[in-house]
């Protein structure tokens, strides 16, 4: 299937971003609302989606007498991004093994949102954290169905959208997770580099940087990509193609965000430049090319084990294969790169194996395969695969949330 030259292009329009910036007078900002008007029935049926399966685990939750708000917004990883809203930084648990877990192993970027929020309206932290994920997996969800309909046309950008809203783990897009940050600003600094926007692209990724570990891959993709560029910038006019200056600052900019939280653990731990990955390994976690997990997939086949546990590695496994192929789509380097970043961290990171899913929950385009699938097959076939994954997506949310005894 030939790409489709999405309206929004670089030469023809400014994206959404920049078009906010706009300010000749009072102009309303059309190709921003015309944009908005083609990704809203994608939109709209990710917002369906992902409140019917929130409806569905609050009406369990208070079935079995537990408070829907709380285990949204306060459980597992919210609790500690909250107690940071809150408190800032300090909190550490020691334990009898001697581990040792420190609050500083989470990235800043949700719980400053959290503060500033809880500093200008009277609101608790935990609705102030549920306002940024809902807002940030709304903005994720534009950012993907944009990359779709430039990349590959409207219809399969939206079945995108929709695959994304009924991942098993999707269920975390509604939580006060970090999950949903970090894809809307890794979905749009990749459309940014897709429409040779570089300034975006740089700023992005370097806010991106501060939202969660495994948002390297951002960076890297920026990079890989800006590279490139300035390569085939030597070989053609100066005239040709965007400012060079442009690239470059791209290229700085993208990793400061990861690379300037990493280094500041570092400092405060006396370490700087191990002092933040000694403070991940006190959580288990560590790049250990795939030993620990192979361990944990060894007691899964062997032993009777948690339904979390089991549906993990099926997750993985299929991201896997998914990932092959993308390869074989040839999808744009920026999209392999990021994706191959994301896919290498979870499949080769020890800790917890139950947490993998959501680890590849930014991973989107891992989905582009199945969508453009999707839009080729029948429409009976098409309606039978999207209702039976979103029953998947309900009835395992809601026992991930109220029912599994390990941590999402």
């Amino acid at each position: 299937m030939r790409a489709r030259r999405c309206p929004l292009s670089a030469e023809t329009s400014a994206e959404p971003t920049r078009s906010l910036t706009v300010a000749a007078g009072n102009e309303p900002t059309p190709r921003l609302r015309a944009a908005l008007l083609r990704a809203a029935p994608a939109l709209g049926l990710f917002a369906a989606a992902r409140l019917t399966g929130l409806l569905t685990m609050a009406l369990w939750a208070w079935h079995i007498d537990r408070q829907p708000r709380r285990i949204l917004a306060r459980a597992w990883d919210s609790d500690w991004y909250m107690l940071i809203a809150e408190h800032g930084y300090g909190r550490v648990l020691r334990w009898p093994d001697g581990a040792v877990q420190s609050d500083v192993a989470f990235f800043p970027l949700y719980p400053g949102l959290v503060r500033a929020i809880t500093s200008i309206a009277p609101v608790t932290s935990g609705s102030a954290g549920l306002l940024v994920s809902w807002t940030a997996a709304g903005a994720a969800a534009w950012g993907i169905y944009a990359i779709g309909e430039r990349l590959y046309g409207r219809r399969t950008a939206t079945a995108l959208v929709v695959l994304w809203g009924l991942l098993p783990h999707s269920v975390v897009l509604s939580m006060a997770y970090t999950e949903p940050v970090l894809t809307a600003l890794a979905a749009w600094s990749l459309y940014a580099v897709l429409t040779d926007r570089w300034l975006w692209a740089g700023t992005l990724s370097a806010l991106a940087g501060l939202s969660r570990p495994n948002a390297v891959a951002v960076a890297l993709a920026v990079l890989v990509v800006a590279g490139w560029a300035l390569v085939r910038a030597h070989r053609t006019p100066p005239a040709a193609g965007p400012p060079r200056w442009r690239i470059w600052a791209a290229a700085a900019l993208a990793p400061l965000g990861w690379c300037g939280y990493v280094l500041y653990v570092g400092v405060r731990t006396g370490d700087p430049f191990g002092g933040y990955f000694a403070v991940q390994r006190g959580w288990t976690s560590r790049f250990d090319f795939g030993a620990g997990a192979l361990r944990v997939v060894r007691d899964i086949v062997l032993r009777p084990t948690l339904l979390s546990l089991v549906m993990a590695l099926l997750v993985v496994a299929v991201s896997v294969v998914l990932f092959a192929l993308l390869v074989l789509e040839r999808p744009p380097a920026a999209l392999l790169v990021y994706t191959a970043v994301l896919v290498l961290i979870t499949v080769g990171g020890s800790g917890f194996f139950e947490s993998k899913p959501r680890f590849l929950l930014p991973a989107f385009p891992l989905l582009i395969p199945a969508a453009r699938a999707l839009t080729k097959a029948r429409p009976s076939t098409a309606v039978v695969v999207t209702v039976a994954l979103a029953g998947l997506s309900f009835a395992y949310g809601t026992y991930l949330l109220t029912l599994s005894p390990i941590a999402l």
